[in-house]
């Protein structure tokens, strides 16, 4: 198991720094291609595309990584009567998301140009659910590859597309290049899904049966995938409101829209990216931790889960710390390697010595799913989106421009990475 968990990690890294690499030429592209104002644009979108992305999914990943990684159901039904019900769900989505996109456009974005973007988002999430479904799967049988080379796939056809299908929508408005941008998920999720099906086990028939409503399979998927779903609607929440609020309070305390949209797109487009870089390490370690963390919690090796645990959290902090000095002394170097600016560097130096908790936030958020704490981790999440939402709201109110989102921001980081180290620490002192 040992080896099984740093050999799944190893995978997960490497795979993670090629799909990292991949993410940051796309957005270095696509940052060239519309400007900033496109990207500030798209960042105004993107929290409503996380957030329907987290109702459309419904945690079912991680649920379907668990149940498989226990070996105690067959994973083919396990897999299979999930589809059905998740495509029809996701339909039904797609249908709210087009009568509701010209009030979000409207009234709440408080910027009509991301009514189509909004609009397109709903046709992308049935091929987000299912590469889902079948990552979920991989996951649970710790087979990494598949996964990775499904990841790197997926870059590659976002890439060129972004090459050579954006630019020619630009003649048409910025508008509709960002709505291109959204739909180019469609054809990379499904080459995805493509790509991991060809790793499914050959000698397994598939037949009509399979895809039939299972209601104990269900039960024991929705038991973890609710709570899980909720921690990451909340979160998707949180991050929905967030471009509302601030351009409500801003706007009503005399910053103009032009401002808004600008800074918001340097916070979003350039600052937590690169903040954020680390995270394809801890994600990858996270990911590795999850399915190792289940099966021996479950056995009650608890000697073992907490090694693990320790393993990860050490790794995680291997990488974050290094990053860490870099973005608080020359922030300016990777902001000019990757995006050519130094748009932003007060703001990374003043934010980077907080996200050293944020890289060991995914590893305890697995630890508690895997342990079957998932209620806790979604309470966690949402205490601290309810501090940051009202924070966000109070300091914007006294005229500090786009500062009040940093120290919400900051704020989040702290409380929700204590909230779970206290109860990982909790759990497995309990079980001694």
């Amino acid at each position: 198991m040992k080896s099984k968990f740093i050999k799944s990690t190893i995978i997960l890294i490497i795979g993670g720094f090629i799909t990292k690499i991949l993410s940051m030429v796309i957005r270095i592209v696509l940052t060239r291609v519309v400007s900033t104002e496109g990207i500030g644009l798209y960042m105004l979108v993107l929290p409503t595309f996380n957030l329907f992305i987290t109702l459309s999914t419904l945690g079912l990943p991680t649920s379907i990584s668990k149940l498989v990684s226990e070996n105690t159901r067959s994973n083919k039904k396990i897999v299979l009567s999930t589809i059905p019900i998740t495509l029809i769900f996701n339909i039904i989505l797609m249908f709210i998301l087009f009568i509701t996109s010209p009030f979000l456009s409207k009234y709440l974005i408080n910027n009509t140009d991301t009514y189509y973007p909004i609009m397109a988002i709903g046709l992308t999430l049935p091929f987000i659910c299912l590469s889902g479904i079948l990552k979920g799967y991989f996951f649970g049988k710790e087979k990494m590859f598949p996964h990775t080379l499904s990841n790197i796939v997926e870059q590659i056809v976002r890439l060129l597309l972004t090459i050579f299908f954006i630019p020619s929508l630009l003649k048409y408005g910025l508008n509709i290049a960002i709505t291109g941008v959204v739909l180019i998920n469609i054809v990379s999720e499904l080459f995805s899904s493509i790509t991991m099906l060809l790793f499914m086990p050959k000698h397994i028939k598939i037949n009509k049966e399979d895809f039939k409503y299972n209601k104990y399979i269900i039960k024991d998927l929705l038991s973890i995938s609710i709570p899980t779903t909720g921690s990451r609607f909340i979160g998707s929440i949180s991050y929905f409101l967030e471009p509302i609020i601030l351009s409500f309070v801003l706007l009503s305390v005399g910053y103009s829209n032009k401002y808004i949209t600008f800074e918001y797109g340097v916070i979003n487009g350039y600052v937590f990216p690169i903040l954020l870089l680390p995270s394809f390490f801890t994600m990858a370690i996270s990911n590795a931790l999850l399915p190792v963390v289940s099966n021996s919690y479950s056995h009650r090796n608890y000697t073992y889960t907490k090694s693990k645990i320790k393993q990860a959290i050490m790794f995680s902090l291997l990488i974050g710390i290094p990053c860490t000095l870099i973005f608080i002394f020359i922030p300016e170097l990777p902001l000019k390697l990757i995006y050519n600016t130094t748009l932003g560097v007060n703001y990374i130096k003043i934010i980077a010595p907080f996200f050293i908790l944020h890289y060991i936030q995914a590893p305890l958020t697995s630890t508690l799913l895997a342990m079957g704490k998932a209620k806790d981790a979604m309470y966690g999440t949402l205490i601290g989106s309810i501090i940051r939402t009202i924070l966000l709201g109070v300091i914007s109110y006294f005229k500090v421009g786009i500062w009040g989102l940093i120290i919400a921001s900051i704020s989040n980081v702290l409380f929700v990475t204590i909230h779970h180290i206290y109860y990982v620490n909790k759990y497995l002192k309990k079980e001694y």
